[in-house]
Parts: structure tokens; C-alpha cells; sequence
């Protein structure tokens, strides 16, 4: 529903313009926050109406059209399903599962299982009765050899017998006990304590059983219940679909909170492009609109702009190693082998200006590779890498590295001179002067680095280049959803696939040991143990942490009671409108 666009209207700033604006900028622009405040709800005192029609804008190009939890890939289509099927349950500000969703879970450290409790007399949106059938037949999909979603991994393998199941030795997956028509009980091989977080374990998939029991699970990417007939149990019901571009939902009677106060949704696909104009024209309710663009709508008469920080973050990665055997293995004869090399490279950029000149305040500098969405966990106390060129300086020469040759760049420490591989992805007016900016300023440090082949790439030609560690690469510019975890583990463990920096020491090892172990169920050791890790990540910096954002919506002034701050206690059902149309 909130996905923020990275589209940007009318930039023609230069790379040596930015570096002006970052010169001019680094004295006041210092603080690891943004400088616009935005709120998460809106404010409206007027008159309901009775029913009415929210008209809803997914901003982005035509969606996939995969409408199932367990099979869907894009954001777009994950956007669509929330309407009308929800997830198991539900969870606080800081993604900690709560009791607030459609099921109740229990948890048994001691005995590595979690009891979920779904409610009685709950029915589907086609009216069949909910049991707890519907929520262990996804473990049988996502298990399933012939299973075409890409949701199988560590997470499901941890339950007991799961792995068995996928690899056809066993027809039963035996951690699955269905104690009654209400109640599930699920072991585990491990138990960390991520399993407390949405996303961190426990599945959270319930689907129509009924629906879909006669279709082979090979067979389910394409079937009628996925694609064009989908059954849900969230606030609204789907009544059709045009494929791609827009979807209608009438409201759910049968809805476990109750029926939603409007009569339904119109969904329908709108340009990035024109997002902007489509809002302030009244066309439409609801838009998730360009954090680049906001100076243009901030002020806009009939919306108002909500905005809340994501579980999100770019970042400057080095490659520090290769992928071997499932296992990272860094090689120190690299040059960003050298964290020297790294920490200047930090001091060198002014992330508060790019996030000001470039995201107009909305996106700011990120002083930590936790986000502050998660404000158990994330240390606001880190002072991070602010912009200070002589201070890089410094640190190379304090290093052992010179400039024998005077052409302006360093040598490496055997006296032979060395240009960096920059990878960064194409895509939108920002990329280009954005990647520019970073090669001058790491130029003016010393330190020469060019973009790979002359160029930006595309996006899947460059997280394939990633995951295969392509040589030429040794710095490159991604970014990073965290989702409901906050764990650091799969993004920078030993042996995780997305720990596309190859970074492993034994201390990182030890202090994600400890964000995993048995005593980080106590809330202040876990505390402490990410403060450690953070601490340490950020004087090793295997990646600088560049930008925190803001997801940012426009919801039209008619619209009451709506908030899209994560743990909200409003839900659909409390949304209402004061008009009979958009104005």
C-alpha cells in the first residue's frame, strides 16, 4: 500500500553542481534524522457519509497479476492481495507478533514450538467455514517439490520434518500437529529469538484449502483461484479484475473484524508520472507518491501528505570476498580489503546533502544498518560517517597510502596504482548524476573509481553480477528491505546468500551468535547485543549505510480515519469517507 517511488521530475543537476550543494551543506546537515516531519494519520472532523467507494491508485507500472501470499513476487500484487486476504497475525510498531491479527500465538521456547489459535465461526469471502486446515495446507504448497513460489527456504526447512517432506522421504510434514479444528501446533528445529518477529519464522499463510485441495500444487501459478478468482478472508471481496491495470472490491459481511463503514475499492494502475497530477486533480483517494518530488505537492490544498520512515536503507557495499560452498570467504588481498580504504571512502560523501538536494529531506543520512523504524533495536546514539574529506584524507595517509606518482590518486600499499569497479543501477533521473556525485567525491579523497564497463546497469544484470561476485565489481550502490526482522543474520552472516559483501570475521560471528542465542529472549540483553553488533559493523563498515527514507502517500481530504503507521489501531474497518466523491 505505501511502496515509495524513486522517480524524480525536472532534475538537471549536474554531479559538480551537487558538489557544491554538498560543500555549502555539510556544516548544518550533520544530524542522522530528517528535517521533515510528516504524519502518519490524517485529521478529519467532518460528516460521514454512508458506504461510498475509496478510489485507490497503485502507482507503478501493470502488476503481475499473482494473486496468492504464497506465489506472489512484486510489491504491486502483494498491495492488491492485502485488500482482500490477510496474513495469520498481527504485530506491534516494532514487528513483534502480537494479539492484535486474526490468530492467536503462543510461544514455547523451552520445547521449540508455537501454538496458533485461529477464532471459531470465521468464514472465507465466499462464505465456507475458516479452520485450522487453512492454515496447515500452505506448509504443504511451499514444501512441495512441485512448488513454483520462491517462499521455500531456511525459514519453513526449520520446521521439524519439513525438509524430509520437500525431499519426498516423507508424506507427512511430522512438526505439524493438528490438535483441533482450531488449533495448530508447530516444532521447530531452532528457536531464536527472531521467531518472536513478523517474518522471523513462523508462517504466516492461511489460505482457502477448499479452494484449492484438487489443484496440483505445480499447477496452482496459473489457476483461475490465483489469478482471476481469488478467495480471501480480509475486509473486501474481489469482484473483478482487468489484468494489470485494475481490480474492484466490494466489502466482506463475513470479515472477522466486522464490515468495513465503505461499500468497496476501486483499484486502479496510474503512472509514476502522473501521480502527482492525478492526486491534485481529485481523481483519486489514495497514491503512494515520489519522495523527489515533494516540494512540488507538500502544499497541496485537497491532500494531505502522510509519510512514515520504512523498514528500508541504501547503502555503499564493497565486495570483500566470494561465495564458496555456501560459506563467504573474504580475501584479504583486495584493496577494500583495507577498512582504511572503506572508512574514507564514508568520510568522503555528504549523505545529509544528497538526502536534502536529491530527496528534498525526505530520505537522510543513516548512521547504522539497522533502521529506526525497529526503535527497540536500532542505536540513534551512533554518530555514523558525517562528511569530512580531510579526515579521509587523514586516515589514508595514516594508513601507509601515498600519491607517488602525482596524478591525484593513491597507489595501493605495493606501490601500484588501482581504479575501483562502481556498479550501480540505471533507473530514473537521479541515478546517473547520483553515481557521479560519489566518483568525485571519492576522487577528491584520492581514491579512483569508475562505474563497470563505463555504465550503469540494469537492475537484474546487477544483482546477477552480485550474487556471482563478478570481478569487476568492488564497490556498488544497493539497497536493503529489512521486512519484520530486524536480525542482521541473513543479510550479513557467514553463510547468507544475500550477504552480497562477503564479509566474515569471527567477531561478527560471535556477535550475531548472540543476537541469535537463548538469552536474547531477555529484551535488555538482546538490546544490547544489536547495539554491540551495530558498533562493530559500523568501525568495520563491510558497507556504509547512505540513506534512511520516508515512504510517502497522499490521501485526499475526504478520507477519514486512515493511518499508515505500521501497529496502527486503525484498520480498514474504520476507514469512511466524507464525500461521494475524490475532490
Amino acid at each position: 500500500m505505501r511502496n515509495s517511488l524513486r522517480k524524480l521530475a525536472g532534475l538537471t543537476l549536474s554531479a559538480l553542481t551537487l558538489g557544491s550543494v554538498v560543500a555549502n551543506s555539510s556544516l548544518t546537515l550533520v544530524s542522522a534524522q530528517s528535517n521533515v516531519e510528516l504524519e502518519t494519520a490524517v485529521k478529519n472532523d467532518a460528516e460521514e457519509i454512508e458506504g461510498g467507494t475509496l478510489r485507490y491508485a497503485l502507482v507503478g507500472d501493470p502488476f503481475s497479476g499473482v494473486l496468492n501470499n504464497m506465489l506472489y513476487e512484486g510489491n504491486p500484487d502483494a498491495t492488491i492481495i492485502g485488500l482482500f486476504n490477510e496474513g495469520l497475525y498481527g504485530y506491534d510498531e516494532n514487528f513483534t507478533i502480537d494479539d492484535s491479527g486474526f490468530a492467536k500465538v503462543d510461544f514455547d521456547v523451552e520445547n521449540k514450538q508455537v501454538t496458533i489459535t485461529i477464532p471459531e465461526g470465521q468464514k472465507w469471502d465466499d462464505g465456507e467455514d475458516l479452520t485450522i486446515d487453512d492454515v496447515i495446507w500452505p506448509y504443504y504448497v511451499v514444501g512441495h517439490p512441485d512448488y513454483q513460489g520462491i517462499r521455500y527456504g531456511e525459514d519453513f526447512e526449520n520446521v521439524v520434518g519439513m525438509k524430509e517432506y520437500h525431499e519426498g522421504s516423507a508424506e507427512e510434514i511430522s512438526g505439524l500437529e493438528r490438535v483441533d479444528d482450531y488449533t495448530l501446533k508447530v516444532t521447530y528445529n531452532e528457536f531464536p529469538n527472531s521467531m518472536l518477529q513478523a517474518g522471523g519464522g513462523v508462517s504466516s499463510y492461511i489460505e482457502p484449502e477448499h479452494v484449492f485441495k484438487d489443484i496440483p500444487v505445480g499447477e496452482l501459478l496459473d489457476s483461475e483461484p490465483v489469478r482471476t478468482k481469488p478467495v480471501g478472508f480480509g475486509p473486501f471481496r474481489v469482484t473483478s479484475i482487468t489484468p494489470g491495470e485494475a481490480v474492484t472490491y466490494e466489502a466482506n459481511e463475513y470479515y472477522w473484524r466486522g464490515r468495513t463503514k465503505i461499500d468497496g475499492v476501486q483499484l486502479e494502475v496510474v503512472n509514476q508520472s502522473t501521480a502527482i497530477a492525478e492526486m491534485q486533480a481529485g481523481n483519486y483517494d489514495i497514491a503512494s507518491l515520489p519522495a523527489d518530488s515533494y516540494d512540488s505537492y507538500k502544499d497541496s490544498e485537497n491532500f494531505t501528505v502522510l509519510g512514515d520512515v520504512q523498514n528500508a536503507y541504501t547503502y555503499i557495499g564493497f565486495k570483500l570476498g566470494k561465495l564458496e560452498d555456501g560459506e563467504n570467504v573474504p580475501d584479504e588481498s583486495l584493496v577494500v580489503a583495507d577498512k582504511a580504504i572503506r572508512q574514507a571512502m564514508a568520510y568522503a560523501v555528504d549523505n545529509d546533502a544528497i538526502g536534502e538536494r536529491f530527496y528534498q529531506g525526505l530520505r537522510w543520512r543513516a548512521n547504522a544498518p539497522i533502521t529506526p523504524n525497529f526503535k527497540e533495536y536500532y542505536n540513534a546514539e551512533l554518530p555514523g560517517y558525517t562528511y569530512d574529506p580531510e579526515k579521509a584524507k587523514q586516515i589514508l595517509a595514516d594508513a601507509g597510502y601515498t600519491d607517488a606518482d602525482g596524478d591525484g590518486f593513491i597507489e595501493d600499499k605495493n606501490g601500484e596504482p588501482f581504479t575501483l569497479g562502481f556498479a550501480s543501477m540505471s533507473g530514473g533521473e537521479t541515478a546517473q548524476p547520483l553515481a557521479e556525485y560519489y566518483m568525485q567525491a571519492w576522487a577528491e579523497v584520492g581514491i579512483d573509481v569508475q562505474l563497470v564497463d563505463g555504465q550503469l546497469m540494469e537492475f537484474n544484470s546487477f544483482y546477477d553480477a552480485l550474487k556471482a561476485d563478478d570481478p569487476k565489481i568492488q564497490v556498488y550502490q544497493g539497497a536493503w528491505g529489512t521486512g519484520g526482522d530486524p536480525n542482521p543474520t541473513g543479510l550479513y552472516g557467514r553463510t547468507a546468500a544475500f550477504n552480497y559483501t562477503r564479509w566474515a570475521t569471527e567477531e561478527n560471528d560471535k556477535l550475531l551468535a548472540a543476537i541469535n542465542s537463548d538469552d536474547s529472549f531477555d529484551d535488555e540483553f538482546r538490546k544490547q547485543a544489536f547495539n554491540d553488533w551495530q558498533a562493530y559493523f559500523m568501525e568495520e563498515l563491510p558497507a556504509i549505510p547512505t540513506l534512511f527514507r520516508y515512504s510517502v502517500v497522499g490521501v485526499n481530504n475526504r478520507v477519514k480515519n486512515y493511518d499508515i503507521k505500521v501497529g496502527s489501531d486503525l484498520t480498514w474497518v474504520d476507514v469512511a469517507l466524507t464525500a461521494d466523491a475524490p475532490y
